[in-house]
């Protein structure tokens, strides 16, 4: 599967992949604090943005990790890119360094570390809640997305400040709800990890105090399955945090992506 995707920048590899009914343009806020250090690949996951439906019946994680990993390959030959990702793109991100896929991974409130099957269905009904919310306001949704006020209201539980992401990058977003078909998929998803094929590798997690997906409360499980990692809370921060504060997020990445595995 060709995934549709962009490169700019120069330096190592960092691949960004983004979450369930986002696209590669949830990055945009940090590529420019980004791209004068890093070799930046952004990429629409299948089924989401310009890339290709998942096949049918087709496991969304089990699948797209293994179109991930030919991805990887076809995008930096001969490299062990650094891998980084957002929600479900932070789920995306950890699994490839638990295969020992890459050189080090940061995860930004990834998916995947659910206290309960009953937390995992709350995060599921989240998105299901909004897409009804979006399919009660039809043609008025693009409207109430064209003011700092309707953003505030429907996209509050993505972010901490929503009033600052893009009309445009809303409207697309919040159409992607009624289409997404991972979402349906969620409540049945085995967000298991594979077992840790190198335990060397680097890995980074940093978690919005304001998240309203997957809450912090969650981040307290990082080490249990990657005893490794370096595990960051962060205040005013929600769970889509590039268009929060930037510069956060940015330092966040070129730290977490300057680190390579240490030798045993």
């Amino acid at each position: 599967m060709q995934l549709a995707h962009e490169i700019r920048g120069e330096g190592p590899t960092l691949v960004l992949v983004h979450g369930v009914v986002h696209r590669r343009h949830a990055w945009n806020p940090v590529l420019d604090l980004l791209t004068p250090h890093r070799r930046v690949v952004t990429v629409d996951l299948p089924g989401h943005g310009d890339s290709p439906e998942m096949p049918a019946g087709a496991d969304p994680l089990r699948i797209g990790t293994e179109i991930a990993e030919e991805f990887l390959e076809q995008v930096a030959p001969g490299e062990k890119v650094h891998v980084a990702g957002n929600s479900l793109g932070g789920w995306f991100a950890l699994e490839m360094a638990a295969r020992g896929k890459v050189a080090s991974a940061t995860a930004i409130s990834p998916a995947g570390f659910f206290a309960n099957k009953v937390d995992q269905e709350r995060a599921v009904k989240t998105f299901l809640a909004l897409r009804a919310s979006a399919r009660r306001l039809g043609p008025r949704m693009d409207r109430m997305l064209d003011s700092k006020a309707g953003r505030t209201v429907g996209m509050g539980v993505f972010f901490s400040k929503p009033w600052r992401v893009d009309p445009e990058i809303a409207k697309i977003d919040s159409r992607a709800l009624l289409t997404n078909k991972v979402i349906d998929r969620g409540l049945s998803a085995d967000f298991t990890f594979s077992p840790l094929a190198d335990p060397m590798v680097p890995i980074t997690v940093a978690w919005g105090k304001r998240d309203l997906v997957l809450p912090v409360y969650e981040a307290k499980r990082v080490r249990q399955v990657f005893p490794q990692a370096r595990v960051t809370a962060y205040p005013k921060v929600g769970h889509v945090p590039m268009s929060d504060d930037p510069q956060l997020i940015a330092r966040v990445l070129l730290e977490g992506s300057a680190t390579t595995a240490r030798v045993s």
